[in-house]
């Protein structure tokens, strides 16, 4: 090895390593590449010399990719990602790139050494993962006796199959990212239940019971219970398992033996005029007569089961009404009272409501019995002047609040108007002054290069002004107020092409127009705008080869319509509705000059003329924008 330099024993050392060694110049193009990269890449080393870093990334014109992940190695010293990557064949493969910005013995900036690692193989390996943690988990989704779910660290429900779906009736779209305590009664909410549990669990690894659970219809079911933390390899935990089987009819039975007698004791069932039921000791509805049914509208098989709160109205139901009844009648035998109550139809009926508690042979409270009249025909006039009042004051509400927003609105727009007709033109007006002036002193032979950066800078100084300009137009047209004329089409048209005479001129094209209007009603100098922008637009983006544009107006129906068209490039169908969109651009500065706002104007002009407007057109077919005025 004699005579071997630093350099030489460097290189041969990067020439060992498996992995692709890449070094860069600070602007990011290929100045050495070990031999791996051909192994990885398909590249040979020379190859890549001189070669921009983007030939690796799956897109080969995805420049601003690589030029973004070079200037955040840059700035932070180091910047790592995974992705896919392209082989010189065009095949994609798995690949982890660090970049590592390089600085010389002055610490500036002298270029970049790049690692590409292919992690293919273990990319393939958690795809094997996820597709047996896929099949695991189809396997659970189709089992229908069983709801099998897991829940988040907080009792979020993260998964749900279809046992969990024929017992609770939810969707997963439904209940995916509620939590946990929805399928709990009113009275286990308030207890702290569902936290309760989990708490169990996490302490003792499982929680396990029977009780009540509610369905997604309100009805409610006895249950077997089984909740299971859940910690990873760190014994970190993670979440929780939850099953959950039904056993209402085993409980049914049981309940239906043990209150048979007291049941059917306390109940007259062909009363007509009142609503007599029983509700079981938590409040669900045990019995029902033919009064019940009658006032209420529900048949037995469709309330029996339910919580007896389903009649309340949803205020009541938020101030807990329901539960205070019954505690109030447990306490004082009985709980009397006259209020609001809901039919099936969602209408409301003006109730009398005695709730008594009852009670066993033993003193064991076994439920309560509920008689309701309906009152209403009383309470209609009382209850008709309050909805009139409350009406007229929600409206007042609502009137208030619009007109604030409506005020705070136009209160920002004029600010905004202020600040670009003043505080954003003036910065470029002096910006655009001193580069023409140091253009004049520049000598055209001493400083070509930087004579054509000015050029450029004060290019983008009155494209700018443009831009702002337009955008100060924008924001104007909805604050001046529309004035309505019957407006010539032909002096509109004629105008228009007056005013682009210079881009007809250069373009070459041929304009045909084809009108069968004589007037149209509406604002002379906003109308002027619209077909010049859109006639505009046509010539932009119209053929270079034979350049062709149509101009029709004709009336249809009880409104006017217009279209303007060319054979030019067209637009992608999957980009139509993007056109409208303030800044929008779906071609580049570069090729066709614009500022991103004449379509954005002309969707504003067209909505105050009460019109539509929109554009048709294929790729490389032409484009065709349509636009009505004055539709009813």
């Amino acid at each position: 090895m004699e005579g071997l330099t630093m350099t030489d024993s460097g290189n041969l050392l990067l020439d060992s390593i498996r992995d692709a060694v890449i070094m860069l110049d600070k602007d990011g193009f290929v100045g050495y590449a070990n031999p791996a990269v051909t192994e990885i890449a398909g590249y040979t080393q020379q190859e890549m010399i001189n070669k921009p870093l983007s030939i690796l990334y799956e897109a080969k014109e995805d420049l601003i990719k690589a030029e973004y992940e070079l200037e955040q190695a840059r700035k932070k010293g180091k910047f790592i990602s995974e992705g896919w990557k392209s082989k010189k064949n065009g095949d994609l493969f798995w690949g982890e790139l660090t970049i590592a910005a390089i600085h010389d013995n002055e610490h500036q900036h002298s270029g970049y050494s790049c690692l590409l690692r292919d992690t293919s193989a273990r990319k393939q390996t958690e795809t094997s993962l996820r597709q047996s943690e896929e099949h695991y988990r189809l396997m659970v989704e189709t089992i229908r006796d069983y709801s099998i779910f897991m829940l988040d660290c907080t009792g979020h429900v993260l998964t749900w199959n279809d046992g969990a779906k024929r017992n609770s009736g939810y969707t997963s779209t439904e209940i995916i990212g509620k939590h946990f305590s929805t399928f709990y009664t009113t009275e286990d909410l308030g207890d702290g239940k569902p936290e309760r549990e989990l708490r169990i669990a996490i302490e003792t690894g499982k929680y396990e019971e029977e009780g009540w659970r509610v369905k997604k219809n309100g009805s409610i079911y006895w249950a077997s219970v089984i909740i299971t933390a859940l910690f990873n390899e760190q014994n970190r935990h993670i979440g929780f398992s939850k099953v959950v089987r039904d056993l209402t009819e085993r409980k049914e039975n049981d309940e239906r033996l043990r209150q048979s007698e007291e049941r059917y004791r306390s109940l007259v069932e062909q009363v007509t005029d009142y609503g007599i039921f029983i509700l079981d000791e938590k409040g669900r509805i045990a019995s029902w007569n033919e009064g019940a049914k009658r006032i209420k509208g529900y048949t037995a098989d469709e309330v029996i089961g339910k919580y007896f709160s389903i009649f309340y109205p949803e205020e009541d139901i938020m101030n807990g009404k329901p539960a205070h009844e019954l505690k109030v009648a447990i306490a004082e035998g009985k709980y009397e009272e006259e209020g609001w109550r809901l039919r099936k139809d969602g209408t409301r009926f003006w109730a009398n409501v005695v709730i008594t508690a009852v009670y066993n042979t033993s003193g064991v409270l076994i439920g309560f019995s509920k008689v309701t009249k309906d009152l209403t025909e009383r309470k209609e006039n009382e209850r008709a002047l309050k909805q009139s009042h409350d009406r007229y004051r929600r409206l007042a509400d609502e009137l208030k609040i619009t007109n604030e927003e409506l005020s705070y609105t136009n209160r920002e727009m004029e600010q905004f108007t202020s600040i670009v007709s003043h505080d954003l033109q003036e910065p470029i007006r002096t910006i655009k002054s001193f580069l023409l002036l140091i253009d004049m002193k520049l000598d055209a032979e001493q400083n070509k290069d930087l004579k054509v950066y000015i050029g450029k800078s004060i290019g983008a100084a009155n494209r700018m002004r443009e831009l702002i300009q337009n955008l100060l137009h924008y924001s104007q047209l909805g604050k001046d107020e529309l004035i309505t004329e019957d407006v010539n089409v032909n002096m509109l048209i004629s105008q228009a092409m007056q005013n682009l005479r210079s881009s007809i001129e250069s373009s070459g094209a041929k304009i045909l127009i084809e009108n069968d209007l004589e007037t149209v009603p509406g604002d002379k100098v906003q109308l002027g705008q619209l077909i010049q922008n859109l006639l505009g637009n046509a010539l932009k983006f119209t053929s270079d080869t034979e350049p062709y544009i149509k101009i029709t107006a004709h009336k249809e129906d009880n409104h006017v319509k217009f279209a303007i068209s060319d054979n030019g490039i067209g637009i992608a169908r999957e980009d139509l509705h993007k056109v409208f969109e303030i800044f929008r651009r779906l071609n580049t500065e570069k090729t066709y000059p614009g500022t991103g706002i004449g379509l954005a104007i002309c969707k504003k002009i067209v909505d105050r003329h009460k019109g539509k407007i929109w554009p048709e057109s294929e790729k490389g077919k032409g484009t065709t924008f349509y636009f009505t005025l004055n539709e009813n």
